[in-house]
């Protein structure tokens, strides 16, 4: 009975070493896939972030994503055997795939919108014209009041002479009465 137990615990080790060993390659193959997989973030310009990731067959992820960029949120790099494949995502969450030599992960988020045909927003055209309209009101207005002030000021000077003049006269008119006056006086008094 000895030699059964002995051969028994024998083969039960030996089962376990065997599914301890096959599990520890299991989990050494899935950390080796995440390491591969893992992404790699730094920033970007024009207030983005880059992303990057390779999978275990070697094709490389590069997401740019915007904060804040009123036309796009993401763009997309992936390279597959060699053949680079440039997607660019709108807020609106329209994809495009762009046919471009520019390097979308460091040009500006309006030139990248642009290279995929992404407007800017009808409403956003209209309130910047609507500020231009503004600006225009504005200029003629302080033009307006420009000549308004000179025609006034022309006018105040004007009046101003005048009544300078008015007293110049009045003043003259006055001393040549006091005169006149004096000397009724001096006749009537001897």
């Amino acid at each position: 009975m000895t030699n059964k137990i002995s051969l028994f615990t024998i083969l039960l080790i030996a089962a376990l070493g065997i599914g301890c060993s096959a599990n520890e390659a299991q989990y050494a193959n899935a950390n080796a896939n995440q390491t591969q997989a893992q992404a790699t973030t730094s920033p970007g310009p024009d207030n983005s972030e880059i992303s990057t990731t390779v999978d275990a067959q070697g094709n490389r992820t590069e997401t740019r994503t915007f904060r804040d960029n009123r036309r796009i949120s993401k763009v997309t790099v992936t390279t597959r055997n060699g053949v680079r494949t440039v997607t660019v995502t709108s807020r609106s969450g329209a994809e495009k795939v762009v046919d471009t030599t520019e390097d979308v992960l460091h040009a500006t988020g309006d030139k990248v919108a642009d290279a995929a045909g992404f407007v800017a927003d009808k409403g956003e055209d209209a309130a910047k014209e609507v500020g231009d309209k503004a600006e225009d009101v504005k200029d003629k207005t302080v033009s307006t009041t420009k000549k308004v002030g000179e025609k006034t000021v022309d006018a105040s000077k004007t009046v101003g002479e005048k009544t300078v003049e008015g007293a110049k006269t009045v003043g003259s008119k006055t001393a040549e009465g006091a005169k006149k006056a004096g000397r009724a006086v001096k006749k009537v008094i001897p």
